[in-house]
C-alpha cells in the first residue's frame, strides 16, 4: 500500500496536448522578446538546446544552471540579463497560455481530500521550468505549489524525466521507498520510467503523450476519471 502520490502536470493534471502547448508557448515568448532585439528563430533554438541539456543533466549542476549555461552560450552572456524578464513573462503573458486546455477542470477537490486522508502529495512535473511558471500553470486547475509536499522546478533539480534518477531523487528527499509511491502521467517514457525504481504507475490516457509510440499495455491505465475513482477508493491513513 502506497502513501505518496506523485502527479505529472502537463497533460495529467492539466489536460492539454503537449505540442499545440509548445507552439503557443513560444509563440508568446518571442513575442515578448523580439521587440528587444533577439532573432525568433535563435532564440527558439538556444530555448531547445537548454532544454536538451536539462534532459541530459547528470547530475552536477542544478538544472537552472546547466540551462542558462547552454543559452547564454547560444546568445551570447548578455543573455543572462533575461532571467528576470523570463521570470516576469512567466508571471504575466505566460498566463494566457491556458487557452491550450482541453477543459476547465478544477482539481483543488481531489488534492485536497487526499491530503485530508493523509497522503504525501508530491508534483513531479519535468523540471525544466521555473517555480514561477508552474505556479501558473497550476493555477490553471486551481492548485498551487502550496497544495503539494514537494514540487520539481528547474531550481531545485538536477534531473529530469524520463531517467529514473529523477524519481530517485525525489525519493531521497521525501525520505520514501518506491513501494510507497504512485506516480500518474501521460507519458509512457517519462512517466512510467518512475516503475524502474519501485513505484506503482498509473497511465493517464485523456491526453496521451508517445511520440516513439512506445507499447503501454503494460501499465496500468485510463481516463483521469478513473485515476480520481482509484484515489476516491483509498484508505485514510
Amino acid at each position: 500500500m502506497y502513501d505518496t502520490i506523485l502527479f505529472d502536470l502537463d497533460g495529467t493534471l492539466a489536460p492539454f496536448q503537449q505540442d499545440e502547448f509548445v507552439h503557443t508557448y513560444f509563440k508568446a515568448l518571442v513575442r515578448r522578446l523580439v521587440p528587444m532585439g533577439y532573432d525568433g528563430d535563435a532564440l527558439v533554438q538556444a530555448l531547445w538546446k537548454g532544454v536538451d541539456a536539462m534532459i541530459g543533466n547528470s547530475g552536477t549542476l542544478t538544472n537552472r544552471q546547466v540551462f542558462w549555461e547552454v543559452f547564454t552560450g547560444e546568445l551570447g552572456v548578455q543573455a543572462l540579463a533575461l532571467e528576470s524578464i523570463l521570470e516576469d513573462f512567466y508571471a504575466r503573458e505566460f498566463d494566457g497560455v491556458r487557452t491550450v486546455l482541453r477543459e476547465n477542470v478544477d482539481r483543488s477537490g481531489l488534492i485536497r481530500s487526499l491530503r485530508e486522508k493523509g497522503y504525501t502529495l508530491v508534483l513531479a512535473t519535468n523540471p525544466i521550468f521555473p517555480a514561477v511558471a508552474v505556479e501558473t500553470r497550476l493555477r490553471w486547475v486551481g492548485l498551487t505549489q502550496a497544495d503539494f509536499d514537494w514540487v520539481t522546478t528547474y531550481e531545485n533539480s538536477r534531473r529530469s524525466k524520463p531517467s529514473p534518477a529523477y524519481y530517485r531523487d525525489i525519493l531521497e528527499r521525501m525520505g520514501k521507498r518506491g513501494g510507497q509511491c504512485l506516480m500518474a502521467g501521460n507519458n509512457p517514457s517519462d512517466d512510467m520510467s518512475a516503475r524502474e525504481t519501485g513505484m506503482e504507475v498509473f497511465l493517464v490516457t485523456d491526453c496521451l503523450e508517445n511520440p516513439k509510440e512506445l507499447p503501454i499495455d503494460g501499465y496500468p491505465r485510463g481516463s483521469f476519471q478513473e485515476l480520481e475513482a482509484r484515489l476516491a477508493a483509498l484508505p485514510r491513513l
